[in-house]
């Protein structure tokens, strides 16, 4: 029972856990960037492209409500650019009802 050693890797995932004080506050900072399929994240400090993240965004509407999933960084707009500094992230996988407060959210710009 010799061999070559079992490579044993796991994709590192880090979160991005962010709560809102309002769904006004939500949509000036992302929702001008939400789509069904993804969103631009602001931050001064953009994770790498391929990093995986794992998403929470809780933010209230008539309650408080999260958007919970996993994410995948795909782009990338350094500090000092013509754009503002922030990452795009697709969605890999939402909650159900994370996908439905997207819509909902959608129709509500």
């Amino acid at each position: 029972m010799s061999g070559a050693p079992v490579e044993r890797r796991s994709d590192v995932r880090r979160t991005i856990n962010r709560d809102f004080a309002s769904v006004d506050e939500f949509i000036s900072e992302y929702v001008n960037n939400i789509s069904r399929s993804g969103a631009f994240i602001r931050s001064d400090h953009p994770l790498p492209v391929g990093t995986k993240v794992n998403l929470r965004f809780t933010v209230i509407l008539d309650e408080m409500e999260t958007v919970e999933g996993l994410g995948e960084v795909v782009r990338v707009c350094p500090p000092g650019g013509p754009e503002p500094a922030g990452m795009g992230v697709v969605f890999r996988e939402l909650t159900a009802p994370s996908r439905t407060l997207i819509e909902r959210l959608l129709v509500r710009r």
